[in-house]
């Protein structure tokens, strides 16, 4: 049986709003990107407590004195030292709302929490630096072909046993 929403909370079919949006400007629908195969599990090798964790998030997420993100299938990337101090984070995204993500990076890039549960011992601990780009590139090429490769060199060179994806 599927679960049903906490009573309250507002649903937002953002599949929806997109083509409405795209709809509303005279641009032919959004093609949705779609994989034939689902991407296998994989459990981690060792206990939480015992991992080290690499934090990858896709809300343009910058460290004060990197070049912000442009706007425009922006496929680069930054590497963000993960002993950041918060008050450091910038946000240049052209898709989301960024108002509280200006007032509190967290919400796009939960840093802080992952370091106290690194304190905590729920988690072993994080990887040297973090990476973010900007999310809402519409090339699916430049994304498969430009992005997703370097990405993966730089998860592969971390040697993280999880990785956690924070997609905005």
């Amino acid at each position: 049986m599927p679960l049903e929403p906490p009573l309250g909370l507002d649903i937002v079919d953002h599949i929806q709003q997109t083509r409405d949006s795209y709809a509303q400007l005279g641009y032919d629908s959004y093609r949705w990107a779609h994989e034939p195969e689902s991407a296998a599990f994989v459990r981690p090798a060792k206990p939480l407590a015992e991992a080290t964790v690499a934090l990858v998030a896709s809300g343009g997420v910058y460290q004060a004195g990197q070049v912000a993100f442009h706007h425009k299938d922006d496929t680069s990337y930054r590497r963000i030292p993960t002993d950041v101090a918060t008050a450091d984070l910038r946000t240049s995204h052209f898709a989301y709302d960024m108002t509280d993500a200006r007032v509190d990076p967290n919400v796009v890039f939960p840093i802080d929490a992952l370091r106290a549960m690194v304190d905590a011992g729920t988690i072993g601990s994080l990887t040297t630096h973090a990476l973010t780009f900007m999310g809402g590139i519409y090339s699916q090429r430049r994304l498969t072909e430009e992005l997703i490769p370097e990405l993966s060199k730089e998860i592969a060179a971390m040697e993280p046993d999880v990785v956690l994806l924070v997609p905005v």
